[in-house]
């Protein structure tokens, strides 16, 4: 009997991606063939998976972006990567096929419906995007990250949690080293959108807090490209020790060894926090579907791991009164250390695969 084959589908954020390269991981280590299938975007994130998993771009688009005439190719484009997908899996047929939402994900969960083959989709947010909620009722089920998530009637939802990187799992449970009079750091991740607000306030709230906090401090602070130059300086001319990068390909270490994570509520953000176990300071993306970054959120703030600021509230003086109330009393930071890791799932990954392997079986039933 020859391998089985998953193949997965994700958007081109990090947010789907992770889970994605997660399970990848994973499936490998069970024999299995993984394919993935992304677009260009999506391929940047792919570095850091596996190198025997397959990449293949295919035709995808939205309707979200682009003038008149890019949305006038969205329907033809879509189109033309589901007929794609169809004629790949006919040549290669999976065993199943789970899609992590984002818009490139829509060829291969459309030819897989059109085909018959066995399919679910996996939710990192607690309320779905759009590209899972048109498959959500055309699938097996769905895995959620979060735990309520927000589902259509008549929709079967199973929490597992959100995968994280084996880099991540590495650093699960890290022991914590609350503030004190000793260098700390402070790590502050604004996801692949929404980063500017972070890049606006961040450096000034920093610059602003108790001298006793601040001149023990080490930044590490993910801007865009076209705001790093401006963030850099800032930083420098306030004496403030800062390495400003685009990406970090050393988030897990870098979060391992902060005494505070500042960060948008991305589902993988926050998957990484509670199982590594850090504080942070949580400011949700205002423009998130369905505002689901406050709803991924919701458990870290019932649980005590992190404070919550709404993007509409988010200013110089309300940061700086949190960084401070956190990096000046330890005892209270170690709680919240605690806290976060008490809703983490780092058996994300195995309660996934039980469910791909599960719907694998069904198929052959």
């Amino acid at each position: 009997m020859g391998q089985k084959l998953l193949l997965m589908a994700a958007g081109g954020t990090g947010g789907h991606m992770f889970p994605a390269q997660a399970l990848a991981e994973a499936m490998l280590k069970r024999g299995w063939r993984v394919k993935l299938s992304t677009d260009a975007r999506g391929a940047r994130y792919t570095g850091g998976f596996p190198h025997t998993t397959e990449i293949t771009e295919v035709s995808s688009a939205t309707f979200a972006r682009g003038g008149v005439l890019a949305k006038a190719m969205v329907g033809p484009k879509i189109v033309g990567g589901v007929l794609s997908m169809v004629m790949q899996m006919r040549r290669d047929r999976p065993d199943a096929v789970i899609g992590f939402g984002g818009y490139p994900s829509i060829p291969a969960l459309g030819a897989a419906t059109l085909m018959g083959l066995p399919r679910m989709i996996h939710e990192q947010n607690g309320v779905l995007g759009r590209v899972n909620k048109l498959f959500a009722k055309r699938v097996a089920g769905v895995a959620c990250g979060v735990w309520p998530t927000d589902l259509p009637d008549d929709v079967l939802g199973e929490h597992v949690g959100n995968p994280v990187r084996g880099a991540v799992l590495e650093r699960a449970g890290a022991a914590y080293i609350p503030p004190g009079d000793y260098p700390m750091s402070i790590l502050v991740m604004g996801g692949s959108q929404g980063a500017r607000v972070l890049s606006d306030v961040v450096p000034g709230a920093i610059s602003a807090l108790p001298e006793n906090i601040r001149q023990h401090l080490r930044v590490s602070h993910q801007a865009r490209n076209e705001d790093g130059e401006r963030v850099t300086a800032f930083y420098a001319e306030h004496g403030i020790d800062a390495d400003v990068q685009p990406f970090f390909h050393d988030v897990p270490t870098l979060m391992s060894e902060a005494q505070l994570v500042i960060s948008r509520a991305g589902a993988s953000s926050l998957a990484d926090i509670s199982v590594i176990g850090r504080p942070s300071v949580l400011i949700p993306f205002a423009a998130a579907v369905g505002d689901h970054q406050t709803a991924n959120a919701r458990g870290l703030i019932d649980a005590g791991g992190a404070i919550v600021i709404p993007e509409s509230k988010l200013d110089i003086q309300s940061l700086t009164e949190q960084i401070t109330s956190i990096l000046s009393n330890p005892t209270a930071a170690l709680q919240m250390s605690a806290a976060a890791l008490s809703v983490g799932v780092p058996d994300a990954t195995e309660r996934l695969v039980a469910l791909v392997e599960k719907l694998a079986e069904k198929d052959k039933s």
